[in-house]
């Protein structure tokens, strides 16, 4: 158990899991995508809309080359496989590499679609599209969700690959992969589950864990859910004498 090999298979796998999920800890260390990335990344404050442009696209390619860099990392933790000359490699790990290769050329591939005639491929502009007018197109409407999301009097709340942002006009709720947008006055929102804890992190108080779905009245636009805590205060207080 403790030859090369094990070790740096273990520690990878910490690390790649770390690296997706971001915990506090790699967060402080400045081990995301964002802060490894942050000078073509931008600043979200100043254009919230082509940072997240980026940062998806950013984000899938990194996390498609985590297993391209386990292989290459095994050339040195297990020299005696040969894994440097595929040819001479175990035919598992020239499957390995085969998958190793193929995801980021997936990864490459659907980015340059996406950032085709300036981006309006990828999803978040054609989500975008769809609230804009016919003489105008995705980018003022983009334009408009910069400007929002600049004022202090936004909502925000969540981790950072669950964060939801509440403006005067939109809903969005920002994931590792993805930014949903919908525009307040179109959505339907629906509790679609309840979980009832006796204790808030923060607090003394019962509390509820909700899954409210969003959806627009435009079919075009997808639903998507978001997570918030509730305090049941309701179950502290006494019934009617």
């Amino acid at each position: 158990m403790d030859s090369p090999e094990v070790t740096f298979t273990l520690a990878y796998v910490v690390f790649a899991v770390c690296f997706v999920f971001t915990p506090t800890e790699f967060h402080s260390a400045g081990l995301t995508v964002q802060n490894l990335l942050s000078g073509w990344l931008g600043s979200e404050d100043a254009a919230f809309v082509p940072y997240h442009l980026r940062r998806t696209a950013a984000t899938l390619l990194c996390h498609s080359l985590l297993p391209l860099g386990y292989y290459v990392g095994m050339c040195f933790a297990a020299s005696e496989k040969r894994l440097y000359s595929p040819s001479q490699a175990p035919e598992t790990w020239r499957v390995f590499l085969l998958l190793a290769l193929t995801l980021p050329t997936i990864a490459c591939t659907l980015i340059y679609y996406w950032s085709r005639d300036r981006w309006a491929h990828h999803p978040l502009a054609r989500t975008l599209a769809h609230y804009a007018f016919p003489q105008s197109g995705w980018r003022a409407v983009a334009s408009s969700v910069d400007t929002e999301f600049r004022r202090i009097d936004k909502f925000a709340t969540g981790a950072p690959g669950a964060r939801v942002i509440v403006t005067d006009t939109w809903v969005m709720k920002v994931t590792t992969y993805r930014v949903h947008v919908a525009q307040q006055q179109d959505v339907h929102l629906t509790v679609t589950e309840s979980q009832q804890h006796d204790l808030s992190p923060d607090s003394n108080l019962p509390v509820q864990l909700l899954t409210i779905r969003v959806a627009s009245a435009n079919p075009a636009v997808p639903a998507f859910d978001i997570r918030t805590w509730r305090r049941a205060l309701a179950a502290c207080r006494p019934g009617p004498a």
